[in-house]
């Protein structure tokens, strides 16, 4: 009896280590882990630090009212993560077996409601009522992104694990300290809204030159006119024309705000 006990025991014990090693327990049949650094359709699969990934959340202002999009999405830990902050969050991932892993990894974490996955091309894919993006790709997939990326509503936010988008700065930038990790830089960008061009006040005209959210131009008022240079966040933009500050909402083709102390002023194009 002890002997056939020992039998079973290492029967046991030798099929738990061939599972571990070669998948061979019926409730391992099929599993799949990512490899680090897996080539996919644009760019390898690299796991993002969990504290990096709560950063480019926080720099966003992740809230319940956001719906986060994540473009490549991977092993799902950045879709998982906002759903977890109360936000409705969404993974755009090429590979079919990482979709897989995120739906499983999302059902066990309890958000599944919350946190959904679709296989698709990221290329092909309307992210355009998303509040939040989030992603970690190449430059130059990056910048490809980009007119896309400024025609969504002002205000939304983008936030980029390591890669820039050239000459489009950031609005905020930041780095963290983990010991010999790779990735540790979060870049963050707020869409502004769309005013080049020439706007015109009750007595006067205001030329914006807009590159992306820097604004310089001129103001003209009373027949005077004085170079101003500003910036937009979102839908907000102040500059500076002369010695006055001016503040403002853009609304579609309108714009209003004060100058001054006390002043109003209302631009339309």
């Amino acid at each position: 009896m002890k002997r056939f006990h020992r039998i079973i025991c290492f029967t046991v014990a030798l099929c738990l280590l061939l599972a571990a090693t070669s998948g061979c327990a019926t409730w391992n049949k099929g599993a799949y882990t990512p490899a680090h650094s897996q080539a996919g359709k644009d760019v390898v699969w690299l796991p993002t630090p969990q504290t990096l990934v709560e950063t480019m959340l926080d720099m966003a202002k992740v809230a319940p009212s956001d719906y986060v999009i994540d473009l490549g999405s991977g092993d799902g830990r950045l879709v998982i993560s906002a759903a977890k902050r109360g936000a409705t969050a969404h993974g755009i991932e090429y590979d079919p077996r990482l979709v897989a892993i995120s739906k499983r990894a999302a059902a066990e974490e309890g958000v599944a409601a919350r946190a959904t996955f679709e296989e698709a091309d990221l290329f092909k894919s309307d992210f355009s009522n998303a509040t939040v993006i989030t992603m970690f790709l190449l430059p130059r997939i990056n910048v490809e992104l980009r007119p896309k990326i400024l025609d969504m509503k002002p205000g939304t936010r983008i936030v980029s694990n390591t890669f820039d988008m050239e000459d489009w700065r950031p609005d905020q930038t930041t780095t963290l300290t983990l010991g010999d990790a790779r990735w540790q830089t979060a870049h963050l960008w707020i869409v502004p809204a769309k005013v080049n061009g020439i706007w015109q006040l009750d007595n006067g005209q205001i030329i914006f030159v807009q590159k992306f959210q820097d604004v310089s131009g001129t103001l003209t008022n009373q027949g005077k006119t004085i170079k101003l240079t500003g910036k937009l966040d979102g839908d907000k933009i102040s500059f500076t024309a002369g010695n006055t500050e001016y503040t403002g909402t853009v609304s579609g083709d309108t714009i209003s705000g004060t100058y001054g102390s006390d002043g109003l002023w209302k631009a339309a194009r």
